[in-house]
């Protein structure tokens, strides 16, 4: 996992990563936490944390879609939009972001 941090493509594909694994425990575990159990605190911690992975994720994104020449209509919406959907990210790093050569 370290060989990702030496391009800018590993580390998008580690922020992505990231923000999905928050998506999940946001979506799945603290906000039915929050409403079956009127516990809000998990919310309260989680959602900062996956705002600012989203914000840094989508600022990748747009960096290394104008670097590598992305196409919008074709590869930056649907990386985009991967992740605003639970377990998106993981399934764009598969098909697009571990297919694109390293530099």
């Amino acid at each position: 996992m370290i060989h990702l941090l030496k391009t800018k493509v590993g580390r998008l594909r580690i922020i992505a990563f990231l923000e999905g694994l928050s998506l999940i425990a946001l979506v799945f575990i603290a906000v039915p936490v929050k409403y079956f159990f009127d516990y809000p605190a998990l919310t309260k911690t989680l959602g900062p944390i996956h705002g600012a992975l989203f914000i840094l994720f989508v600022f990748n994104v747009l960096s290394i879609g104008v670097e590598l020449q992305w196409k919008f209509k074709t590869t930056t919406w649907k990386v985009l939009l991967a992740c605003m959907i639970p377990f998106g990210t993981f399934y764009i790093d598969n098909k697009i972001l571990s297919k694109i050569p390293t530099k």
